[in-house]
C-alpha cells in the first residue's frame, strides 16, 4: 500500500508551521520579549531561529525524508542493531505527554469561546475575571470535559489521514491564524497610546541584551519550533523526494517567527494602551486581554476572534503531536490508522485527565508538591525535547555524517546549495552545544 504524505509544498510548509504554531507564540514568545529587554530580545531570537533553528529543523527532516519514516522506524532503519532508536521512543512519549498536558491548556480556550460569545467579561474588572479563572480550574469535570472536547477535535483531523486531514485542515487553519491576528494587530496598534507597544517591540536597546537574555530567546526559539519531540521527522517523512527541504525549513521557520511576531503586535499596544506590563505569561491571556477587550471600543467582537484564535493556534500544534504517535502505532505496530488515532487519543485523554484534575486547590494528583499538570511540563520540556533535539543533531552530525546529509538535502546532487558546508558546521558543533546550554539551564 502506497504510504501517505503530503501533496504539495504549501502543505508541508502549513502542516510544519502548524506544529511550531500554538499557545506559545501567542502567549509564551511576548511574555519571554517582555521579560527579556523588548526589542533586543527580538533581534537576539532573529539571528537564532536563523542561524540554529533552521539547521536543527532540517537535521529532523533529513532523518525523515531519508527514510520515510516514523521516529523509531527512522533510527532503526539508518542504524540498524544499535540503541539509536531509543532517541525515537522518547519523541513518541513526549509527544503523548504534551499532548496530554497541552490539550488541558486548549481545552481553557473552548471555554473562553463561550465566556466571550455570552459576553461573561463585561462589566468586570480585572480581580473578578482572575477569580473566576481561579473557580473554573477548581469545577475538575468542567476542564476534564473540554479536554477531552479537544482531543477529539484533534483525532476529527488525524483519522483522515495526511493529505486528507493534516494537510487539507492545516491549509485552511494556518491562513485563518494569520489573518485573524492582522485583524487584532490593527485594531490593537490604533489604540490610544498603542505606538508606545510598537516603539517597545522594534526599537532596541542593545544595552539589555545580556546572557540571560540569550538563553531565553534560545530555549523560546527551540521550544517554539517543535524540535526533538519526533514531530519535525514525522512530518519530513512525509515530504517528497523532489522538494527542497533547505527551503522548507527557512519557510517554516519564517512562518512561525511571522506568527510570534504579530502575536506581539496584538498584545503590546494593547497592553501599553491600557497601562498594563505584558509579562504575566497565562494571566495575561486569559484574565487581562478579557479586561482589555472589554474596555476597547468593539471588544465583544475581538474577545471572541482573538479566542478563537487561541483555539485555531493549539489545534494546528495538537495535530501534529498526536499524528506522532498515530504513525509509530501504524508503522511499527501495523495497526489500523483508524484504530491508532482511536487509542492514541483514548490514551493521551486519560493522562490528559489527571493533568486537569491536578489543577484543582487540594488536589490529590501531584507529585513532590507540584501538580501533576506541571510536572508533565517540566519533564517534557526541560528534559525530553531538550535531550531528544541534542541527540538528533548528534546523529546527523557524526553518525550520518557529511556525506549522507549532503545526499539528501541536495537531493541527491540535483539542487546546487552553497551553503550546505555552513549548516552541517553548525549541525555537527554549534547546535549540540546551544541545546546543552538550553538543558543545563532548564534543569538548575
Amino acid at each position: 500500500m502506497k504510504r501517505d504524505g503530503f501533496g504539495s509544498k504549501l502543505g508541508i510548509i502549513a502542516a510544519a508551521a502548524g506544529s511550531a504554531v500554538g499557545l506559545g507564540n501567542i502567549y509564551r514568545f511576548p511574555c519571554e520579549l517582555g521579560n527579556n529587554g523588548g526589542g533586543a530580545f527580538l533581534i537576539v531570537y532573529l539571528l537564532i531561529v536563523l542561524g540554529l533553528g533552521v539547521p536543527v529543523m532540517l537535521s529532523e527532516f533529513v532523518i525523515g525524508r531519508r527514510t520515510q519514516k516514523n521516529p523509531v522506524g527512522a533510527f532503526r532503519m539508518l542504524r540498524p542493531k544499535s540503541g539509536w532508536p531509543i532517541i525515537g521512543y522518547l519523541g513518541v512519549i513526549c509527544g503523548l505527554i504534551i499532548l496530554a498536558f497541552y490539550s488541558t491548556v486548549a481545552g481553557w480556550t473552548l471555554e473562553y469561546i463561550v465566556k466571550a460569545v455570552g459576553d461573561q467579561f463585561s462589566g468586570k474588572d480585572l480581580s473578578v475575571i482572575e477569580q473566576e479563572f481561579s473557580d473554573f480550574h477548581n469545577l475538575g469535570w468542567k476542564n476534564v470535559l473540554w479536554q477531552v472536547v479537544f482531543i477529539f477535535l484533534t483525532a476529527f483531523v488525524v483519522f483522515k489521514g495526511v493529505a486528507d486531514g493534516i494537510e487539507k485542515y492545516s491549509k485552511i487553519l494556518m491562513p485563518l491564524l494569520v489573518l485573524i491576528l492582522i485583524v487584532l494587530a490593527i485594531r490593537s496598534i490604533t489604540l490610544p497610546g498603542g505606538t508606545d507597544g510598537l516603539s517597545f517591540l522594534f526599537k532596541p536597546d542593545f544595552s539589555k541584551i545580556t546572557g540571560s537574555v540569550v538563553i531565553s530567546a534560545l530555549g523560546q526559539a527551540f521550544f517554539s519550533l517543535s524540535m526533538g519531540m519526533g514531530v519535525l521527522i514525522t512530518y519530513g517523512s512525509y515530504i517528497k523526494k523532489e522538494d527542497n527541504l533547505l527551503s522548507s525549513s527557512v519557510s517554516v521557520v519564517l512562518a512561525d517567527t511571522l506568527v510570534a511576531v504579530l502575536a506581539g503586535l496584538v498584545i503590546f499596544p494593547a497592553a501599553f494602551s491600557f497601562g498594563v506590563q505584558p509579562t504575566a505569561g497565562m494571566g495575561l491571556v486569559f484574565n487581562t486581554l478579557p479586561m482589555i477587550f472589554n474596555q476597547m471600543s468593539g471588544g465583544y467582537f475581538f474577545c471572541i476572534i482573538f479566542f478563537v484564535l487561541l483555539a485555531v493556534a493549539a489545534l494546528t500544534s495538537t495535530i501534529s503531536l498526536l499524528e506522532v504517535i498515530v504513525a509509530y502505532l501504524v508503522e511499527e505496530l501495523h495497526i489500523n490508522r483508524r484504530w491508532a488515532t482511536v487509542v492514541a487519543a483514548v490514551a493521551s485523554a486519560i493522562v490528559g485527565v489527571f493533568a486537569s484534575l491536578s489543577l484543582k486547590n487540594g488536589s490529590a494528583f501531584s507529585i513532590g508538591g507540584n501538580s501533576f499538570f506541571n510536572c508533565l511540563d517540566f519533564v517534557s520540556s526541560n528534559i525530553l525535547l531538550p535531550i531528544g533535539a541534542f541527540f538528533i543533531v548528534l546523529f546527523v552530525g557524526w553518525i550520518m555524517g557529511k556525506s549522507e546529509f549532503f545526499a539528501e538535502v541536495t537531493n541527491e546532487g540535483k539542487l546546487k546549495m552553497s551553503i550546505k558546508g555552513i549548516v552541517f558546521f553548525i549541525i555537527k558543533f554549534l547546535a549540540p552545544v546551544a541545546i546543552a546550554i538550553i538543558f543545563v539551564t532548564g534543569l538548575f
